[in-house]
């Protein structure tokens, strides 16, 4: 399996980690050793009423892939936004529909985020915000914590205030 050739559906390593994590959002499968492997239980009963398993997405020269939602600022606090992380959604042939998630800051403001380490990151909200992706343009996916989505502030430990 090599980056980009077109071998056949079931040969994208990315695309199995997107039909798994829609199977996993689904129902509660069993745990692995890896805690974040797409391939795991990253929503396992110990993970209480999560239903999004957040992850990453990169391009053949390992850049994320990124991309905008509330473009002209129709919803919500009216802001548009960059975001680097995806819900996925459903599924077609390695053709996927993710839902864009809002990156937030520990106030539950809305962020741009390029970099999943800014330090301004604080958590994601799910969207109603789209788009359709050939998951064949991407190499490798790197699935986050459940956690993340709808993060409350008063779970943020080592928060230094300056």
């Amino acid at each position: 399996m090599s980056c980009g050739k077109h071998h056949g559906r079931h040969e994208n390593c990315v695309c199995d980690a997107v039909e798994q994590i829609i199977k996993e959002q689904d129902a509660v499968e069993e745990t692995t050793a890896c805690s974040t492997s797409c391939f795991g239980n990253l929503l396992s009963p110990t993970v209480s009423g999560k239903d999004t398993i957040p992850f990453l997405l990169y391009d053949k020269k390992g850049g994320l892939f990124s991309t905008f939602g509330n473009v002209g600022g129709f919803s919500d606090d009216m802001q548009c936004f960059e975001s680097i992380f995806f819900r996925a959604e459903s599924l077609k042939d390695c053709c996927a529909t993710l839902s864009i998630l809002r990156p937030v800051d520990i106030n539950g403001d809305t962020l741009s985020v390029c970099h999943p380490c800014d330090p301004d990151f604080f958590g994601l909200e799910k969207t109603d915000f789209c788009i359709e992706v050939d998951l064949t343009c991407f190499c490798a996916i790197q699935c986050l914590s459940p956690d993340l989505v709808d993060r409350a502030a008063d779970k943020k430990h080592n928060h230094h205030h300056g």
